[in-house]
C-alpha cells in the first residue's frame, strides 16, 4: 500500500508540474515577456487570419520564403537561404536552408513551401489572407529536399517579398476544409523563434521559447499576448506591471507614461494608415451585387463630397494630438520611396461639398437632410471598432462635419471581428478601417482590385470594394515591373487613380506610441534601427532580441515558488485523499470479508 501511494503521489505530482517548467530552454533566462494586445485575433489559421494581432503571431510561429531587415526593411534570406531567377525572369529557383526543424522534430523542406503555395493557388479558401502572393504562379514544384521552383505567368517584381507563412505538409496536408480547421491543437507545430502553447480566444495566447530555432533560441523563455478590450486598461496593467509591453497608445496615454519609473517610450513611424471607407457598391467576385451600402455611395462626386467635408487636419491636432500626419495616398511616409500625396488634395471645404450633393442632385428637403432624386433621405451608418477610443472621437467628428452639409450618420461600435466580418460582407455605408503595409507595396495595392472581391464560395479580402479596370491595369503593370524607378512611379500613379475614386478617405497616418517596462526587459531591436517599433514589425526581431533584466528574473522566480507551494499543497491535500480512499477501500474490504 506504501508503496502504490508513493507512486499515486509521484504520478500526481508529474502531471502538475507546468509545461513551462518542463520545456523552458536550458540555460535561458526564466522570464516571461507579456504584450498588451487591444485587438481581437481573428483566426489562429494562418490561411485566413490577417488581423494585425494574427500576423504578429504568424510571424513568430512560421517560416517565410524571406524577411526583412531589422536595420532598414531591405529584403533578408529566411528559409531561403539564397535564390536566382531565369533570364526571362518567369522561373525562381530558391534554395532551402539546412538543418531547419519543426517542433515537432519533423525536417522543414522544400516539399512544405510548395505544399503551401500549391494549396492557396487551389483552394479559394487557402487563398483568404494571402492569395495575392500566388494568384501569377503558374506552377510550384520541389524536386528536392532543399529546391523549391516557383514559375509564373508573367515576370513578377514581387517574388523576393512573398510574406505568406509556410505550414508543415505532414500536418495540413490531411486536411479537407483548410476553412474549418481551427488550428487550435496545441503546441502548434511551427519552426519560429516561438511555439504557441495555450490560446484562449479574447483572453490570452501564450508561446514557449523554441530551443531549436535555426538562429538559436530567444533569451526569454516565455511570450505572452494578452488581450485587453481597450488601451486604458493595458495602460493600467503596464503601470502594476502586469504586462511589459504596451503598443497602440493614444497620445494622450503616451504623454502620461512621460514620468513613470521603470517605463520607457517609443514613438516611431507607424506602418498603418487609418482611413474611412465609403461602399462604392460591393459586389463579389463575379459582380453579383453584396452587403448593405447606401446607393448614393454609388456616385463618386457623393464620395468625393463626403471627403471634402472631413478636415483631415483637425483630426491629426484634437485626435492624434499632433502625433501623425494627414492622409493622401495609402501608403505610409515610413516607406517614402512609395509614399504619394495628392498635388490637388481634396480639402476642407463645406461649400464645395454641398456644392457636389446639389450637382449629384441629392439635394436638401424642409427639414435640411440632404433627399436623392426619388425623394429618399440620406442616413448613412459609420462602423467604428467598439475597443478603439480614436474611432469614437473620428466618429464624432465626421457625424458633426456631415450633418453640416444635410447628411445624418448613425455611428455604430462594434467589435474587431465584426468589423471585419461586415467588412468583408460590403454590410456598411461608411467604416473605420486601416491596414498595415509592407516594405513592398503590392499586397495594399493588390486590396483594392476587382480580384480582392470575395468569391461567392468564400475567401478574398478587399478592403475599399473598388473595382476600377483602370487602376487594375496600373496593378498589373507595377506588378511587372523589375526597375525600381520605374515602379515607383507606376506605384504612385495607382494610389492617384485610387484617390480619384474616393472609395476610401485616407485620414491620417498615426505615429506608432508604445511602452515598455525598462526596468524587467532590454534589447528590443527597433524596426527600423532610426525611428522603428517594437511590435508590429515585418519580422519577429522585437521579441526575439529582449532580455529580461534581475528584476524580471526575481518576478519570475518568485511566480514559479509560488506556484510549486501550491503545486506542493496540492500533492499534500491530494495523498491525505488518497490515504482517505485507500482506507475506506480497506475498511470496505474487511467488512465484506
Amino acid at each position: 500500500m506504501g508503496r502504490r501511494l508513493l507512486v499515486a503521489l509521484l504520478v500526481l505530482g508529474g502531471l502538475l508540474v507546468p509545461n513551462a517548467a518542463i520545456a523552458a530552454p536550458a540555460g535561458q533566462g526564466e522570464a516571461r515577456l507579456r504584450v498588451a494586445v487591444p485587438q481581437q485575433i481573428d483566426s489562429l489559421n494562418p490561411f485566413l487570419g490577417y488581423s494585425l494581432a494574427a500576423t504578429e503571431l504568424f510571424r513568430l510561429i512560421y517560416p517565410t520564403l524571406t524577411t526583412y531587415s531589422p536595420e532598414d526593411f531591405s529584403v533578408t534570406p529566411e528559409l531561403a537561404e539564397s535564390w536566382e531567377t531565369s533570364p526571362d525572369r518567369l522561373t525562381w529557383t530558391f534554395r532551402i536552408r539546412d538543418g531547419v526543424r519543426w517542433t515537432d522534430g519533423q525536417p522543414v523542406t522544400a516539399r512544405d513551401a510548395a505544399y503551401t503555395y500549391d494549396r492557396m493557388m487551389r483552394d479559394p479558401a487557402a487563398a483568404t489572407a494571402n492569395g495575392n502572393f500566388v494568384e501569377n504562379f503558374a506552377s510550384v514544384a520541389a524536386p528536392d529536399e532543399r529546391t523549391l521552383v516557383i514559375r509564373t505567368k508573367t515576370p513578377q517584381a514581387t517574388m523576393l517579398a512573398i510574406d505568406a507563412p509556410i505550414v508543415p505538409e505532414h500536418v495540413w496536408s490531411g486536411l479537407r476544409d483548410v476553412a474549418g480547421f481551427a488550428n487550435d491543437r496545441m503546441p502548434l507545430v511551427g519552426s519560429g523563434p516561438f511555439v504557441l502553447t495555450e490560446y484562449e480566444p479574447e483572453q490570452y495566447a501564450t508561446l514557449r521559447a523554441n530551443r531549436e530555432f535555426w538562429r538559436g533560441p530567444p533569451k526569454v523563455s516565455e511570450l505572452q499576448f494578452v488581450q485587453f478590450k481597450n488601451t486604458d486598461a493595458s495602460v493600467q496593467a503596464l503601470r502594476k506591471g502586469d504586462v511589459d509591453v504596451a503598443p497602440k497608445l493614444t497620445p494622450a496615454q503616451f504623454d502620461a507614461l512621460a514620468d513613470e519609473p521603470g517605463i520607457t517610450q517609443v514613438k516611431g513611424q507607424g506602418r498603418r494608415f487609418f482611413e474611412m471607407l465609403i461602399n462604392p457598391g460591393a459586389a463579389d467576385s463575379t459582380g453579383a451585387p453584396i452587403g448593405s451600402g447606401d446607393p448614393a455611395l454609388r456616385d463618386v462626386r457623393v464620395r468625393r463630397a463626403i471627403d471634402h467635408a472631413v478636415d483631415k487636419e483637425a483630426l491629426v491636432e484634437r485626435v492624434l494630438n499632433g502625433y501623425g500626419q494627414v492622409g493622401g495616398g495609402y501608403l505610409p511616409p515610413i516607406f517614402d520611396d512609395y509614399h504619394w500625396n495628392p498635388p490637388r488634395p481634396r480639402e476642407f471645404d463645406l461649400a464645395e461639398a454641398n456644392r457636389l450633393l446639389d450637382e449629384a442632385g441629392y439635394r436638401r428637403g424642409p427639414d435640411g437632410t440632404r433627399r436623392s432624386p426619388q425623394g429618399e433621405p440620406l442616413d448613412l451608418r459609420f462602423m467604428l471598432h467598439a475597443s478603439a477610443s480614436a474611432d469614437a472621437q473620428v466618429g464624432e467628428f465626421v457625424k458633426r462635419w456631415l450633418a453640416d452639409v444635410g447628411i445624418p450618420v448613425q455611428l455604430e461600435p462594434v467589435s474587431d471581428n465584426q468589423v471585419n466580418d461586415r467588412t468583408t460582407a460590403g454590410d456598411f455605408d461608411l467604416a473605420i478601417s486601416g491596414w498595415s503595409a509592407n516594405p513592398d507595396p503590392d499586397y495594399v495595392l493588390r486590396l483594392q482590385t476587382c480580384a480582392s472581391r470575395p468569391t461567392p464560395e468564400g475567401g478574398g479580402t478587399p478592403d475599399s470594394f473598388l473595382c476600377d479596370p483602370v487602376y487594375d491595369d496600373l496593378y498589373a503593370e507595377q506588378l511587372g515591373e523589375f526597375d525600381p524607378a520605374k515602379r515607383i512611379e507606376l506605384v504612385k500613379q495607382a494610389q492617384e487613380r485610387f484617390y480619384e475614386q474616393a472609395a476610401s478617405s485616407v485620414l491620417y497616418y498615426q505615429n506608432s506610441l508604445e511602452a515598455y517596462r525598462s526596468d524587467r526587459f532590454s534589447g528590443f531591436a527597433l524596426q527600423p534601427a532610426d525611428g522603428g517599433v517594437i511590435t508590429g514589425q515585418q519580422g519577429y526581431w522585437g521579441y526575439y532580441g529582449a532580455q529580461p533584466t534581475a528584476a524580471a528574473m526575481t518576478s519570475r522566480a518568485a511566480d514559479d515558488r509560488t506556484t510549486l507551494l501550491v503545486l506542493a499543497g496540492v500533492v499534500v491535500v491530494a495523498g491525505a485523499v488518497i490515504l482517505l480512499v485507500a482506507r475506506h477501500r480497506r475498511a470496505t474490504v474487511d467488512e465484506r470479508e
